[in-house]
């Protein structure tokens, strides 16, 4: 289908909006058990499979979700076996630096020697292709694990926490640093405290080499000329106040930031060449007094300043307004209700900090099933790609090429270079290249030509002569009964040129996936 064609085609889809129509059509007050399962299956999950939301909404919803809040009892052998191919997960930190060692000095002695020099750039070595591999895997990975897993809520939440928690791979050691960070750090404590999150992302060697931390010592010290540095950093220390728990209107100053970024010298790691793992250099802590939002931290309290300060800032009722406010926007309103807040705050303050209470109470909350929060948040790539994968019953291989296309609709995975993480709200993902490239993607894994897939429409909507049946299906298995009376037509319209009922199937399923419905969740 050429490019033209394409771009009518969308615009002829998004002409309502841009007239200011409502996008979808308004949903009853009360939902129906499929429409909570369909709900539940796009918040929580990243969508449904074919005949999923049937079995959710006979089984029930709260059963599910319930069952989703408590994944250790849900058989994931299938992800399993499957992770096992993904060539990532059999090197462990210590051989992870080895190799990205190996491949720095292979590039340096290359660019000296100037082989293999071509047009200015330098053709990778062996060490160097291994690595690129290696971090193929990690992007891979994340992609068979929404896709594949049953325990998808973990899914969407090691997600949600790998974003909060953002590290950039690109920055130099976190090439090597970031798996375990992900494996060890994040994935764990998805679904368990945040205090004991706050503290593993605080030790944790990918941390504190992308904000700077492992380089920050107290001016003078006995390791500073060691280390190089330039004295205290308060990279990590801002980012820990602004980003990862009270937020940027928290009520602190810039002296408490100095006072969190002398609270964390000496938090560093060994030398990278020998596996960086984290370390305590206690020569190259201030020892002094601190004060951080008028709580004070004696003279030689060491290491367990740090950890005093993460547990108080886990606990401030600011930090616990701030991430509610985030998993509310997550899971139910770019702009979320202040009720859903007050809710997860409450189950914060109850159970000092157990995400998966917070959630549970977000998720049996009437804010979270009010008809006006259904279908009201846009899909980022992530989702869009998978939601579409999973809708068709299809399933990725284990090479990085659909992750690659997840970076091509805008969202390169452990890429994003700030430390706030990619977008949540609607307008940073909307916008008509945007649709125009998500058209295209949809249209070629109908087409069963997208990089990365096995696709088999069979499993999710047979081929019919009857472009009226043909529609309905879609509707029902792609779109959860949300096609619109515009979307209907014009798809109605390009089918009516096909002879051929698979060609008619493969263009209407792709047209319904790029559509403006199916980005929603």
């Amino acid at each position: 289908m050429s490019s033209r064609l394409v771009v009518g085609i969308l615009s002829a889809l998004l002409a309502p909006l841009n007239r200011g129509a409502p996008p979808l059509p308004p949903r009853p007050g009360a939902l129906t058990p499929h429409d909570s399962a369909l709900h539940a299956l796009n918040r929580l999950a990243y969508g449904p499979r074919p005949g999923e939301a049937d079995r959710v909404a006979t089984t029930g919803v709260m059963r599910w979700i319930d069952r989703q809040l408590d994944p250790a009892h849900i058989d994931d052998a299938a992800l399993s076996a499957r992770e096992r191919q993904i060539g990532v997960l059999s090197y462990d930190r210590t051989a992870l630096a080895r190799i990205y060692y190996a491949a720095q000095r292979e590039r340096r002695e290359r660019m000296r020697a100037g082989a293999d020099s071509m047009g200015g750039q330098i053709n990778p070595g062996p060490g160097q292709r291994l690595g690129r591999r290696l971090a193929g895997d990690l992007a891979s990975l994340v992609v068979v694990r929404a896709t594949l897993s049953e325990r998808q809520l973990a899914e969407v939440m090691a997600d949600f926490w790998a974003n909060h928690f953002n590290v950039f791979f690109g920055k130099g050691a976190d090439r090597f640093l970031l798996p375990e960070y992900i494996e060890h750090t994040i994935r764990p404590y998805a679904l368990g405290r945040f205090a004991d999150l706050l503290r593993g992302t605080a030790q944790s060697p990918a941390m504190l080499v992308y904000l700077d931390n492992w380089q920050s010592v107290a001016p003078r010290s006995g390791t500073a000329r060691a280390l190089k540095p330039r004295g205290i950093n308060e990279n990590y220390a801002r980012e820990l106040l602004e980003l990862h728990t009270l937020g940027v209107d928290g009520g602190y100053t810039q002296q408490d930031v100095i006072g969190v970024a002398r609270i964390f010298t000496g938090w560093s790691i060994q030398r990278p060449q020998k596996g960086g793992a984290f370390r305590f250099y206690g020569r190259a802590h201030d020892r002094g007094e601190k004060i951080v939002m008028g709580v004070r931290y004696p003279a030689g309290g060491g290491m367990d300043e740090g950890f005093r300060l993460l547990d108080w800032l886990a606990e401030n009722p600011v930090t616990m307004r701030h991430v509610s406010h985030q998993l509310c926007a997550r899971f139910v309103s770019d702009q979320p209700p202040d009720g859903c807040v007050d809710d997860a705050v409450a189950a914060w303050q109850r159970t000092h900090g157990d995400i998966r209470e917070v959630l549970r109470a977000i998720f049996h909350g009437p804010d979270f099933w009010a008809a006006e929060n259904v279908l009201a948040k846009v899909k980022s790539p992530l989702e869009f790609v998978v939601s579409a994968v999973r809708a068709l019953g299809a399933g990725p291989d284990t090479t990085a090429r659909l992750a690659q296309v997840v970076a091509r609709l805008g969202q390169p995975l452990y890429l994003h270079v700030a430390p706030d993480g990619y977008p949540e709200k609607q307008s940073d993902w909307v916008n008509s290249g945007a649709l125009l490239n998500r058209m295209n993607a949809g249209i070629a894994l109908a087409a069963a030509t997208l990089p990365g897939v096995t696709v088999n429409l069979d499993l999710a909507v047979p081929a019919t002569p009857n472009l009226e049946q043909l529609l309905a299906t879609v509707d029902d298995r792609v779109l959860g009964g949300a096609m619109t009376a515009n979307t209907r037509r014009v798809i109605l319209e390009q089918l009516h040129a096909l002879d051929d009922p698979v060609q008619a199937r493969a263009l209407a399923v792709g047209l319904a996936l790029g559509g403006p419905e199916f980005q929603r969740q």
